[in-house]
């Protein structure tokens, strides 16, 4: 499958044709074959399926990467793309592992935000990439004054932390960015936090309107409830919020008995805005 990638001189009509996505691809990318050494993320290889071929776009982070011949190493990070079948999908997810140096070919895209994977990469080698490896998966936490201690989660990106909201444990999340977005989302959490009756009732209140108004076909125990008890029945799980004083207000079923979760969504500014079920 790898092949299809690089160039033939006379290729077979059935298999030029069936080749079309992988030229879409490839015609992204230059020409040249980098041999690269390369450190991937946090998480693993992911996939999403392409329509009408029964082919995937597979792709993970690369920290850092290399060409094999050059001293230099490339910091910024950037995607590691490839074509696949279930076969080749399934070999990458399970012998690409994350925080791990793998050596492969691979074409840079001309704009030069990801790399083309041409073959199946090995297991690598450098003492200056092994040293960013170790440096990567060392944990990484963050003290916010009135919010506690976050840790950084990797895989997902952002910095989490529990507290307590209104005598429940929920968990407060916001995205991994600069010392500037960082204090920024504080501040959005701060403003959450220090009215938390005020923000809890605005945010049931909406859910509990609004949820017959969005998903008036759909046919649900938790859109058949009077609004009080569907409030009532909103218990909070998590809580994402952003530097521009954006949030996310995520619930569940205090019985445990619907199918859906619920996602809140609106900034400090303005309230809650939408409703979202989701699952």
């Amino acid at each position: 499958m790898f092949g299809l990638f690089r160039k033939k001189e006379a290729p077979e009509p059935a298999r030029d044709a069936q080749a079309a996505p992988f030229r879409e691809l490839a015609a992204r990318y230059a020409p040249e074959e980098l041999s690269i050494l390369a450190v991937t993320g946090a998480s693993g290889f992911g996939a999403v399926q392409l329509e009408g071929n029964g082919l995937w776009q597979a792709s993970i982070g690369l920290t850092a990467w290399m060409e094999a011949d050059s001293p230099e190493i490339h910091r910024q990070g950037i995607g590691l793309i490839a074509l696949a079948d279930d076969t080749l999908r399934g070999y990458l997810r399970q012998r690409v592992p994350p925080d791990f140096i793998i050596k492969c070919k691979a074409r840079l895209a001309l704009d030069g935000e990801s790399l083309l994977l041409l073959n199946l990469p090995e297991p690598g080698y450098d003492p200056d990439l092994k040293a960013i490896l170790e440096r990567q998966k060392r944990p990484e936490s963050v003290y916010a004054s009135g919010l506690g201690t976050f840790v950084l989660n990797r895989q997902m990106g952002w910095y989490q932390t529990d507290v307590d909201w209104l005598g429940q444990s929920i968990q407060l999340v916001y995205d991994q960015g600069g010392d500037g977005q960082a204090k920024a989302a504080h501040q959005t959490a701060l403003a959450l936090m220090q009215a938390q009756q005020e923000w809890d009732s605005r945010v049931r209140t909406y859910a509990a309107q609004q949820l017959p108004v969005q998903y008036p076909g759909l046919e649900d125990e938790m859109l058949q409830l009077p609004a009080g008890e569907l409030q009532q029945r909103l218990e909070p799980e998590s809580l994402q919020v952003w530097p521009d004083g954006s949030f996310e207000f995520w619930f569940h079923d205090a019985s445990y008995q619907w199918e859906h979760a619920l996602r809140v969504c609106g900034t400090v500014a303005g309230g809650p805005a939408r409703v979202h079920l989701e699952g």
